[in-house]
């Protein structure tokens, strides 16, 4: 570079784009202890107050808490009163901070960057050798997958989701199979098996972990109608009327043959609901994408590796639209719609039928 190529007021407006995102990078890991401490939770009840009462609040210790409350306060998070030393979370940032917010609890994301973070040596030798990383190297990744994932289902599945296949809701009420494919820790058919008793509900993963944690919410639930296998999506068994695949045919090994499978055992008169990422399969399309850097990020750092590293496809988080329309289509799914669902700006729904 020479200061004859390089234009000075452009560098310098980098420059100051670039210490922005490394303080919000660092404001990121702050927020994901603001959630996981249940610090903002606390803070959205009280008036304002001192160190010493929010973290007795918390059950915490204080001197953790006052330096928490520092980088907050210098983030913009947090409002600090100097005059009285008191600390007040504004009702209006508590709206994207706190559990009672639903989906719309940003700091539940956060804590994907610290889980990330463990892998990087791990994905940075894959750029030189290929490959990817195992699932089992993400500790947490199903508990944090399952707390984002719950917040959605509990927000729109019932109301939002299914509604938009016309005639589910009433079907369901009478009573059908249904499958879940990629069923993680089961909440979405715990949710559907609870509000639809006559139907009969099967959620499917290979994580023997998820599974465990679903059939033991449904024996909380008191549940008779909903059970989980340990199972491989691409070799599925069975007929159902509606199968279901929320945020995982892009993950997987073998997603044309899950697809395939899917359809294979999915009844002629039968709808498969997919939730996938809201991304072009173009990389045009998403520069101006809201969470494009997010998807990039993950798809680098879990999704695409993951699935290179069980020696499949690599699609990663932003396969996108086109990729997910022609995969669908491949597989025998010639009536395709794309919905998208007030309160979930994460995913479009593709309710896809078979041909004739």
């Amino acid at each position: 570079m020479t200061e004859q190529t390089m234009d000075p007021v452009r560098q310098e407006q980098f420059a100051e784009r670039m210490v922005h995102v490394f303080n919000d990078a660092c404001l990121a890991y702050l927020c994901s202890l603001g959630h996981r401490t249940g610090l903002f939770d606390v803070m959205s009840g009280l008036p304002p107050s001192s160190s010493e009462q929010i973290a007795h609040a918390a059950s915490l210790d204080e001197r953790y808490v006052r330096e928490w409350l520092g980088g907050m306060t210098v983030g913009g998070i947090v409002e600090y009163d100097p005059g009285g030393g008191t600390y007040t979370l504004p009702p209006e940032h508590a709206a994207s901070l706190v559990r009672a917010a639903g989906p719309g609890d940003m700091s539940a994301l956060m804590q994907d960057l610290a889980l990330i973070g463990l892998v990087e040596d791990q994905v940075l030798d894959a750029f030189y050798t290929g490959g990817g990383v195992p699932s089992s190297a993400y500790p947490r990744f199903q508990e944090l997958q399952a707390e984002k994932t719950a917040a959605v289902y509990d927000a729109v599945l019932v109301d939002g989701i299914i509604p938009l296949v016309p005639g589910l809701t009433e079907r369901l009420r009478e009573g059908i199979d249904v499958l879940d494919v990629g069923t993680g820790q089961g909440h979405a058919v715990n949710l559907l098996a609870q509000t639809f008793p006559a139907g009969r509900f099967r959620g499917v993963d290979i994580s023997e972990e998820g599974i465990e944690s679903a059939r033991e919410e449904a024996e909380r639930l008191g549940l008779v109608n909903a059970r989980f296998d340990v199972h491989d999506a691409a070799e599925l068994s069975g007929a159902y009327d509606l199968i279901t695949a929320f945020d995982v045919i892009h993950d997987l090994a073998r997603p044309a043959e899950a697809l395939e499978s899917v359809a294979g055992v999915l009844r002629d008169d039968g709808v498969f609901l997919m939730g996938d990422i809201a991304a072009s399969s173009r990389l045009e399309d998403n520069i101006d994408h809201p969470l494009g850097p997010a998807l990039y990020t993950f798809s680098v750092f879990y999704c695409m590796t993951v699935s290179l590293g069980e020696g499949g496809a690599g699609l990663g988080t932003v396969w996108g639209r086109q990729k997910a329309l022609a995969m669908l289509r491949a597989a025998g799914f010639t009536d395709v719609d794309v919905r998208q669902v007030q309160g979930d700006v994460l995913n479009f729904y593709y309710v896809a039928r078979k041909g004739s």
